[in-house]
């Protein structure tokens, strides 16, 4: 009995991903690529989807070929797709729906940006001054662009893959009888923080994970009779393309001091790693009794910044 109970808890049997299929919405990139290589390396076979086919392409050939001789790994597919839009969502659903005839297991809800960043005016500014920096310096375009990918995207492709979802829950394999359906939102820190130097010093993209944070919690209530559950993450700074500018997709694992301190994080946080984000990825996915929650992994920034987390 003992022996049972033991090969059960092994983190080897929890976190084993074979079987399991994951869709990850910008997966080709940081936070995304973070998330999509450890299902990957867990055995998951995982959609990851965004703007250019031949950067998801690239990307999925060089994980499939790393995990090509090793049997506990899974396998990455690209799909281009534009998750701003309702018509692509259905679109999406569709064609990994015609692949994946048990349906999936889990949706990430990923892709991000981060526009309309602004100049925080000195202590002695007037109020001339907040309008140059807040108002003159930030478009409509900023607004439209960051709201409808950050929250809107998320809201037409979590209710244009339920019923991949759903079909999960019948699929009558391994995978299906140790996995749940879930939906998993990136949020931010910076959905709770009030101090927008933790966020790029960018409205557009506070407001758009605020919303995104309450949108969680809300859409796993209303999708309680389904037995689909909603959860988020909510990172604080993670060293990726939107941060940094990097060109590697993968980001980047250390940082200058000075970079740290324009951020105001804690020097004893520094920033994210693979490791971590995969880590909390393997438990959303492994766990079945947290739902409605957004998980904040932001090494500590939270406890020096004033929020409402």
């Amino acid at each position: 009995m003992a022996d049972t109970i033991l090969e059960s808890l092994a983190a080897s049997n929890i976190f084993d991903l074979r079987g399991v299929v994951a869709v990850v919405t910008g997966g080709g990139t940081g936070i995304g690529m973070m998330i999509s290589s450890t299902l990957v390396a867990n055995g998951a076979t995982v959609y990851i989807v965004g703007p250019e086919q031949a950067d998801l392409d690239k990307v999925c050939a060089t994980y499939n070929a790393a995990a090509e001789n090793t049997p506990t790994r899974g396998r990455m597919h690209g799909l281009q797709g534009d998750i701003r839009l309702k018509t692509e969502a259905t679109r999406l659903a569709a064609e990994i729906g015609a692949r994946e005839e048990k349906g999936i297991t889990v949706l990430f809800n990923n892709a991000g940006i981060l526009r309309g960043r602004y100049a925080r005016p000195p202590p002695s500014a007037k109020a001339a001054d907040y309008v140059a920096a807040c108002f003159d310096a930030v478009s409509e375009d900023d607004f439209t662009d960051t709201l409808t990918t950050n929250a809107v995207g998320p809201y037409w492709l979590t209710f244009a893959f339920l019923p991949l979802l759903e079909r999960w829950k019948t699929a009558g394999t391994p995978a299906a009888s140790k996995f749940v359906p879930q939906i998993v939102m990136t949020s931010s820190m910076n959905g709770w923080t009030k101090d927008p130097a933790t966020g790029g010093f960018s409205y557009p993209y506070l407001f758009s994970k605020s919303a995104l944070g309450h949108a969680t919690a809300s859409l796993a209530h209303e999708l309680l009779p389904l037995g689909i559950r909603v959860n988020g993450i909510a990172p604080g700074l993670f060293a990726t393309r939107m941060t940094t500018s990097t060109s590697d997709p993968h980001g980047v694992s250390v940082l200058p001091a000075s970079y740290l301190a324009k951020f105001e994080v804690p020097t004893d946080s520094g920033v994210g790693s693979t490791r971590d984000m995969g880590a909390l990825a393997l438990f959303l996915v492994a766990n079945w009794f947290v739902n409605g929650e957004t998980v904040l992994i932001d090494g500590g920034t939270l406890l020096k910044h004033p929020s409402s987390y």
